[in-house]
């Protein structure tokens, strides 16, 4: 199995009706508990860094950062018998794109959809064109969401779900891989208002439209057990809301295949480090100070292959 390309996890995942989570990292730590969890659970794994995640692996240097994360990722994917891809999410700009293209990742995600439809679908184009002239697939996505996308922040006034019959026309005229239609989630610790709505009948349209693995993003849940337990050592996650499990599995079940999570394995993180440092003050190894951190993390994971039904895929 090893290294593979994400399209081919995700098109096997659109034929068989499950979904794949696709994991942030940042730093060693998560990745080792992502490869761990994905082998226990034989689940196909998906790791995603922003470019942010990129400019810090690389200490400012893109494509140094870039190189690194394909060469931590290839060294464990090239020694383990499940599917795994490295995949650059919300790359808005060039320079990283290029950078991870480069680099070997196994797919990035061309983000040009604060640009009106004409204008995103001539960027997406031109990266599609020079992503697979060398073998690496393409995410894009229509329409917006609220929150924070890596510091930037999207209000609400900006906001608007995708069109299903642009996203046919999208789909066809930039030969993009998959695709992350806006059907009503959020960015960040901090989703909704009110009761969490998405827009299924918008989401069966676009399935039908265009038959692509669709991405959902802005998708963490936000155990509120972590929440809890973060906030016992000293956080303040206050108002912290996510997509609630039953809701993902719906989206599952109309189309979607890859399922973006990050916050939640932050805030898992977070918890694990706080409560490990105030149980243990006498500790300077740093290296055990993640412990308990990747403990949870790894829990979260294997809670949400499991949910997506990806367990026992690989």
């Amino acid at each position: 199995m090893a290294y593979v390309n994400t399209k081919e996890i995700l098109e096997k995942a659109s034929q068989e009706f499950y979904a794949v989570p696709a994991l942030n990292i940042n730093n060693l730590e998560f990745l080792q508990v992502i490869i761990e969890a994905g082998l226990e659970e034989r689940a196909p794994v998906i790791i995603e860094t922003s470019e942010g995640a990129i400019k810090y692996a690389g200490n400012g240097n893109i494509l140094r950062g870039a190189k690194l994360f394909v060469d931590m990722v290839r060294a464990y994917a090239d020694t383990i018998d499940i599917p795994v891809a490295l995949h650059l999410d919300h790359g808005k700009h060039f320079e990283f794109i290029m950078a991870a293209i480069k680099a070997g990742y196994s797919s990035v995600m061309i983000d040009a959809s604060e640009y009106p439809f004409e204008e995103n679908l001539k960027i997406t184009k031109k990266i599609v064109e020079i992503a697979h002239s060398v073998g690496v697939s393409v995410e894009a996505e229509l329409g917006r969401l609220v929150g924070i996308e890596d510091n930037v922040i999207v209000e609400e006034h900006e906001a608007a779900l995708v069109d299903p019959d642009e996203a046919a026309e999208f789909v066809e005229k930039t030969g993009v891989d998959f695709l992350a239609p806006a059907i009503g989630t959020s960015h960040g610790a901090f989703k909704f208002k009110g009761a969490a709505k998405l827009d299924f009948d918008r989401l069966k349209k676009v399935k039908n439209l265009t038959n692509k693995p669709l991405v959902l993003h802005g998708a963490s849940s936000v155990p509120q057990e972590i929440v809890k337990l973060a906030e016992e050592y000293g956080a303040n996650f206050k108002g912290a809301k996510g997509v609630p499990s039953e809701i993902l599995k719906e989206a599952v079940r109309y189309g979607i295949n890859k399922v973006n999570t990050d916050t939640d394995l932050r805030m898992a993180f977070v918890a694990g480090l706080r409560e490990f440092l105030a149980g243990n003050p006498a500790e300077f190894d740093p290296r055990k100070y993640f412990k308990t951190s990747k403990e949870y993390v790894k829990k979260v994971i294997k809670d949400r292959m499991r949910l997506l039904d990806c367990a026992n895929k690989a």
